[in-house]
């Protein structure tokens, strides 16, 4: 399928909306949110995907992003709604991949110079692990996590108890999407069982060593970001920003991590568990495709996967809330008396159970973010309740990332944004394509530094969509709005990929 004939598959409903019929099915099509250029862009997979995805059992709605592209069973960029199933493979390998954003007190001026930069850079290595399998013994100030607090951070995620033993400002839980995640039963009890029948059984191995990957970031697409913030010019946005507790002129800390090596095995441990009861019972997948199992709610399996995913998100919390308190102490080792808040804390890679059209569904949202505007019932009795909850959609080193805010549109889309740009090219094809002295150059004359001796190919701006028509699209289709813009000073990844 050629980029002609996949846009001629869709039906305009709009200058960014179109719907995506599912050939031979009765069911409803496919919302897609993008524009012309945007549906000209999706490749014969992510269609493929998508089309396969809505015709599986118990999907009720699925919604394809702007930043969509090919991925595990569904695409990256989708939303799925379900009533009746839990699909591990909308949800992915990397069990709460997030986003969150820490305002420093800091004006721009106090960064200018490289060479505060290159020792805040320094600061934060020191302090926070990079890449897969590294833990906080391969840093020279890396905090250790016993076994004790791990399984607690486990099992009720950003407590009380578990920020205070960590050294994290209590308050910052008020700013997370979700702060803790319980069992399928709603308990935390149910958590405890689980993770002690998983140790058990040697689901787990090197159980210390996965919690002393709490504060850390991991490969690929991972990274903290420092950035000023250039909040928009109106009244809106103004009002919107003042908030969420933004600081126009003032750096910012953007950081983008998930489950790390412990949501990675309860994640693959769910798939290879479920694939197997689908080949004893002789269950047909979706379109053949093994990475689209599934559970109907209510049964054991669906239990199970239920209280993995809970263990992984709350480990994802924890993990972001670390990475933010480490990020403020570097940040006060190079420039004494910084002080710093925790905007917001959100994640793009979880089911939830939320309304959806007037019932109760399990919405899943793979490389897809939380878009709940003003007045949305789910905000009731939290800081956001009058203005809609912060939107932190990651861009590229080069166009910077946003902060957004939903707007009622947002109902068409299960209530859900893109995560970010989206990748343009596969890492292999980025490799192959990209010339390393120019992606270089062109954040050295954008005065953007990193910790890479060489900035990553794969992870470079041009590997990914094109972020202003990304966000366009979600602007034209009535999603969100921008309140702020973050533009990118200097950027942690996983230095061991740039020696690749």
């Amino acid at each position: 399928m050629n980029t002609n004939e996949a846009e001629h598959q869709f039906v305009p409903k709009g200058e960014a909306v179109a719907l995506l019929p599912v050939p031979g099915s009765q069911c409803k099509p496919v919302v897609v949110i993008g524009t012309p250029e945007i549906r000209r862009g999706f490749d014969p997979t992510c269609l493929k995907q998508a089309l396969t995805t809505r015709a599986a059992p118990g999907v009720a709605e699925l919604v394809l992003q702007p930043d969509a592209h090919a991925g595990y069973g569904a695409p990256i960029g989708c939303v799925l709604a379900s009533p009746t199933h839990i699909y591990p493979g909308p949800i992915g390998v990397d069990i709460k991949c997030s986003m969150s954003l820490l305002q420093l007190d800091l004006p721009a001026d106090a960064i200018s110079a490289r060479p505060i930069r290159r020792a805040i850079i320094d600061a934060i290595c020191k302090r926070i692990p990079t890449g897969p399998g590294k833990g906080a013994r391969a840093v020279a100030m890396g905090r250790e996590v016993s076994e004790e607090l791990g399984m607690q951070a486990l099992t009720e995620g950003a407590s009380e108890a578990v920020l205070r033993e960590l050294g994290i400002p209590v308050e910052w839980a008020s700013r997370c999407e979700d702060a803790h995640h319980v069992g399928h039963d709603g308990t935390q009890a149910a958590l405890r069982h689980r993770i002690v029948a998983l140790l058990k059984a040697g689901v787990i191995r090197n159980f210390a060593e996965k919690c002393s990957q709490l504060g850390s970031y991991g490969g690929g697409n991972h990274f903290g970001e420092c950035s000023t913030v250039a909040i928009e010019d109106s009244a809106r946005a103004r009002d919107v920003a003042a908030h969420f507790g933004l600081e126009d002129g003032h750096v910012a800390f953007l950081s983008h991590c998930g489950s790390r090596g412990l949501g990675n095995i309860l994640a693959r441990n769910q798939f290879q568990l479920l694939q197997r009861h689908f080949e004893q019972w002789n269950i047909p997948l979706p379109g053949n495709d093994r990475e689209l199992v599934y559970a109907p709610l209510g049964s054991a399996e669906a239990n199970d996967y239920l209280d993995d995913m809970a263990l992984g998100a709350n480990f994802a919390t924890v993990n972001h809330m670390l990475i933010n308190a480490l990020v403020l102490d570097a940040f006060r080792e190079v420039i004494p008396g910084t002080t710093g808040r925790l905007v917001y804390f959100i994640s793009h890679n979880i089911a939830r159970r939320e309304e959806v059209g007037g019932l109760e569904m399990w919405v899943h949202r793979k490389g897809a973010t939380r878009a709940f505007p003003a007045g949305h019932p789910a905000l009731r009795g939290s800081p956001f309740e009058g203005v809609g909850h912060p939107i932190l959609l990651p861009g590229n080193p080069r166009d910077g990332s946003v902060v957004m805010v939903a707007e009622e549109g947002a109902r068409m889309s299960c209530y859900s944004v893109n995560h970010g740009a989206g990748r343009a090219m596969g890492r292999r094809a980025a490799f192959k394509a990209l010339d390393q002295a120019a992606v270089d150059a062109e954040l050295d004359k954008l005065d953007v530094l990193s910790n890479c001796r060489a900035y990553p190919l794969d992870e470079a701006p041009a590997a990914y969509k094109d972020f202003c028509e990304v966000l366009r699209s979600v602007e034209l289709a009535g999603l969100a709005s921008v309140v702020a813009r973050l533009k990118p000073r200097f950027v942690i990844k996983d230095a061991a990929e740039s020696d690749g």
